[in-house]
């Protein structure tokens, strides 16, 4: 696992190709403490998730869940995992996936766990632990909230794996551009995040995900007293005047503009 720091980003790489940059149990707690470093940093406003060579992440360690280490270890792996992705979804901000290659299993679900992914045309995604015994049960919570149902489904019951386009049109993706593309639209994508004002995207990717979880009057009245704390955030108040007085804004803890080098 390999750690970079840009304005306003954090890069975090998947660095072990030879072994499919599997997410064993090592790997695993390296990106738990890769994804908290510096999170409360007012500094921080967007991280990129990448991988090294031709697949993004083939899933667990297949090493580690024989009979051999037993369920206690098991269990281990498994609520380390879903605490990872957990804290994608909880981290105050946006979380991007870039992807250029194969994403299996929990690869699968590190990709449908971020706020954004971002792929090449080359990538493909598949939940294939059905074909060894291995139901995708804890990828398809992540997926099942990324895909509609019958498409989850369809992954985790044939395994078989779906194209980048595909993904796109299912939701699994942001968007889908050439390989040579790849980084300079992640990067323009995250520039522009880090570019904002983080306060204010925190609070908007927190109520983004707990209004999901609602039933529609829930979801408008949390939603509404939201905007209502958003308007009494500093940036909340200098963004209007920056529009009303036809000037950029100048936010809290500025660290980039979109015109900015990225990371």
């Amino acid at each position: 696992m390999r750690r970079r720091r840009g304005i306003g980003s954090q890069s975090i790489v998947l660095s072990n190709p030879k072994k499919r940059n599997a997410l064993s149990l090592a790997m695993l707690k390296s990106l738990q403490k890769d994804i908290l470093h510096e999170a409360e940093s007012q500094d921080l406003k967007v991280i990129v998730i990448s991988a090294e060579g031709p697949v993004f992440s083939s899933g667990h360690d297949l090493k580690e869940l024989t009979d051999e280490q037993g369920p206690d270890y098991h269990a281990e792996v498994f609520r380390t995992c879903s605490e990872v992705m957990m804290m994608i979804q909880n981290h105050p901000v946006p979380v991007i996936a870039m992807v250029n290659g194969l994403a299996t299993a929990a690869g699968c679900q590190l990709v449908a766990s971020c706020d954004i992914a971002v792929a090449s045309d080359k990538s493909s995604f598949a939940t294939p632990g059905v074909n060894i015994g291995l139901f995708c049960s804890t990828p398809g919570v992540a997926l099942g909230r990324a895909v509609p149902r019958k498409v989850a489904l369809e992954m985790l019951f044939t395994g078989e794996a779906m194209s980048a386009q595909e993904a796109l049109l299912h939701g699994l993706l942001s968007r889908v551009v050439p390989e040579e593309r790849l980084e300079e639209e992640t990067m323009r994508i995250a520039r522009k995040v880090a570019s904002l004002s983080r306060p204010v995207v925190s609070l908007g990717k927190a109520t983004f995900y707990r209004q999901l979880a609602q039933d529609l009057r829930t979801a408008y009245h949390l939603a509404s007293q939201t905007m209502v704390d958003n308007l009494g955030l500093p940036d909340g108040q200098e963004g209007i005047k920056a529009f009303l007085q036809k000037r950029k804004p100048v936010w809290s803890h500025r660290v980039a503009s979109s015109e900015d080098p990225g990371p």
